[in-house]
């Protein structure tokens, strides 16, 4: 079943998308800097693509589908393995400003 939860900020966003992440490969979320870009469509922002990586080379990353309001999460292997649905989120619009 997927979770659902409001993060109506970015760095309510963030600090979910980096503790789903160090979480599912054990990883320490202080010392595990998270990378992102914003994504874009027809030259719009429509969400951001997050990624930390650990030691070994392990890599996780996590997309966030700002029009349709969900966090999808894979492993280094590129499998999905969480998802998280928004109730409540940063409008991806204003990623750019």
């Amino acid at each position: 079943m997927d979770d659902v939860a409001s993060l109506p900020t970015l760095d309510g966003l963030r600090a979910h998308v980096l503790k789903v992440l160090c979480d599912h490969d054990r990883l320490d979320p202080g010392q595990t800097p998270l990378h992102e870009a914003v994504v874009t469509r027809s030259g719009r922002s429509c969400g951001l693509f997050f990624q930390v990586q650990g030691p070994r080379r392990v890599k996780a990353y996590a997309v966030w589908a700002g029009e349709e309001g969900r966090l999808l999460f894979y492993d280094s292997t590129g499998r999905r393995f969480a998802e998280t649905r928004l109730s409540d989120a940063p409008d991806p619009l204003r990623l750019a400003s």
